[in-house]
């Protein structure tokens, strides 16, 4: 199996406001490598927001152009930073970008994410699609589908997705499992952003919204079990 783990810039940062926290993604390390121990393989995207926000920065001042494009850098930085972090627990990585910066992370190419795949590296791929107008989650189902992903895994804070937001509704009801072309259409379903769901649901890639902080969730998505939320 084959799986595409999205994580937010936010779950990056710990429990701090902002930044990069070494001991979160040590822990992220250990369950993708218990994951592996299945036999899966593993691709990692994340997002930005621990950093950079596009969406903040993006004005009269500030064009939208160049907002998302300080959001793939800051992707870059993420991505980087975690790497390493992997490879120093002993999780062999590998950090590929789709912005270019030779100095620091070689290009992404399909050709090179598929060989260190193989060589049994978790493949870390930062820089959005290097493209702006496009989210993370946009980017990530991308991603899947050009790697040929079984699943997508949404990583939150949450064990899935809920009629209601559970944070402000204790009484909200998990939804175990719902359609693709239904979280489409659903507004109440803000899971991820519906460019991202539309394009899963344009070529049938499920996606998995489960809780990221729950020990043994990614390994238990990899032997098939049931966990958080299928979109499918």
């Amino acid at each position: 199996m084959r799986l595409l783990l999205k994580l937010s810039g936010e779950q990056l940062a710990g429990d701090n406001p902002r930044g990069f926290d070494i001991e979160r993604a040590k822990w992220i390390a250990a369950e993708v490598h218990k994951a592996q121990d299945t036999g899966a393989e593993v691709v990692v995207t994340v997002g930005a927001g621990n950093f950079v926000r596009g969406e903040y920065f993006a004005g009269a001042n500030v064009r939208q152009v160049t907002a998302d494009n300080m959001g793939m850098l800051a992707i870059v930085i993420n991505t980087l930073a975690l790497a390493d972090v992997f490879n120093s627990v002993g999780v062999q990585a590998a950090v590929l970008s789709n912005i270019r910066a030779d100095q620091v992370v070689d290009q992404y190419t399909h050709r090179r994410a598929l060989s260190h795949l193989a060589k049994g590296r978790v493949v870390i791929v930062g820089g959005g699609t290097g493209r702006p107008y496009v989210t993370s989650d946009s980017a990530a189902v991308s991603l899947a589908l050009e790697l040929d992903c079984d699943v997508v895994l949404k990583a939150t804070k949450v064990d899935g997705v809920f009629d209601s937001d559970p944070e402000k509704n204790p009484a909200a009801k998990k939804i175990n499992a719902m359609s693709l072309s239904e979280a489409v259409e659903n507004p109440k379903i803000k899971v991820m952003d519906k460019a991202a769901l539309g394009l899963a649901a344009d070529f049938n890639k499920p996606i998995v919204v489960f809780e990221l902080l729950k020990e043994g969730n990614i390994r238990k998505i990899a032997e098939g079990k049931t966990v958080g939320t299928r979109i499918e």
